[in-house]
Formats: C-alpha cells, sequence, structure tokens
C-alpha cells in the first residue's frame, strides 16, 4: 500500500476502513507509463457490494459553507481518470470524490449512522436525522464529508477556471446536482444512480 500524507486522503482511507470496504491505495507518487503517455495514478481502487468497483480519485477541500460546492480539478486528474476507466472496463466506474474539511462550518453536518470505531483516531458518532451533505466523519481532530459525483456527469458540467493552470470546476448549481454523499456511492448496486 501506498503511504498518505494529505490528511484528506488519510480521512478518506480511515472511513473506508471503519465500514469494511475493501481497497487498495495506489502510489500516487508515480505515474504509469501508456503507449509512451505518462498517466497520473488514481488514489483508490474500491471494491464496492455486487462487484461494482470504484475507481476514486480523492480531492480535498475546506469548506467555506455548508453548500459544498468547491470542485475545481485539473484536466490532468479527469483526462487520467478516463483513461484508468477505459483500461479496468466495464467492472470499475471512476469516481471523483471531494473530501470536505468541516471542522470549521458555524452549522455542524449530520455524523454518520454507523458505530463508533475503536481506534482513538477515528470515530463515527449516530446522527438524530440526516442533513444536506452526508455524514461527518471524524479523523485526527478534523471532521470530514465526503462527496461523490461519477466521473462522467462531472465532466459534462465542467468549466475551464484557468488555462493557465489547467484546471476545470462545475459551477455550485450544477455540481450540487449531480453529486452525492459517498454512501450512496458504496450502497448496494440497485441502489446507485445513474
Amino acid at each position: 500500500m501506498a503511504r498518505r500524507w494529505n490528511h484528506y486522503d488519510l480521512a478518506f482511507e480511515m472511513y473506508l476502513r471503519s465500514r469494511g470496504i475493501p481497497y487498495v491505495s495506489v502510489d500516487e507518487t508515480r505515474r504509469a507509463l501508456l503507449a509512451q503517455a505518462s498517466l497520473k495514478s488514481m488514489d483508490y481502487i474500491v471494491y464496492g457490494p455486487g462487484g461494482r468497483n470504484l475507481l476514486v480519485e480523492v480531492k480535498g477541500r475546506k469548506a467555506k459553507t455548508t453548500g459544498l460546492s468547491e470542485n475545481w480539478v485539473t484536466a490532468d486528474d479527469l483526462a487520467s481518470l478516463r483513461k484508468w476507466e477505459g483500461i479496468f472496463g466495464g467492472s470499475f466506474r471512476a469516481v471523483m470524490v471531494f473530501a470536505y474539511d468541516v471542522s470549521e462550518l458555524a452549522t455542524p453536518l449530520a455524523t454518520s449512522p454507523l458505530l463508533e470505531a475503536s481506534s482513538d483516531l477515528c470515530e463515527i458518532e449516530p446522527a438524530p436525522e440526516p442533513q444536506p451533505g452526508g455524514a461527518r466523519f471524524h479523523h485526527r481532530g478534523r471532521d470530514y464529508t465526503f462527496q461523490g459525483v461519477w466521473m462522467e456527469e462531472y465532466e459534462r458540467q465542467v468549466k475551464v477556471r484557468s488555462p493557465r493552470w489547467e484546471t476545470l470546476w462545475a459551477p455550485a448549481a450544477a455540481f450540487r446536482a449531480v453529486r452525492f454523499p459517498i454512501e450512496d456511492f458504496l450502497a448496494a448496486p440497485e441502489t446507485l444512480a445513474s
């Protein structure tokens, strides 16, 4: 497994572990060569229920509002993820996971209805009722929520954010229309949208 230094990636990995979801952490420090072209690695390969497997690119963002709409990525992120999806084939689907640090939001998001994890590095607390934004996951003193969007749905919404830095983004309303709490992506296959 690859060593993770980014706190957003670490939180997502601990979230997967706490749920008992099988995954492979990909070494993101190395790029693959495919037909003499350099290809950015995805962050995780997640084996979901019913053979629904995910190629996951995690993007960490500090939540500024409960709207959770900050969603920029690089053009390389999308191009590489699209190529990986083609290489892995039909039982794998690419998903962008936006890991939001919601620790400093004035209005707390819902906490997860999962049992509390045994490690003091991460804990999941029950919530009385779901709220917009999905579940909250506590890891190493910070709170996170994970929002996913299918790569192809995200691609249909994106606009150029910075030509110089080759970054893209989806307008807030369009992004909110296609994103889902990560719990939805890890649900039984019959509940997955699209």
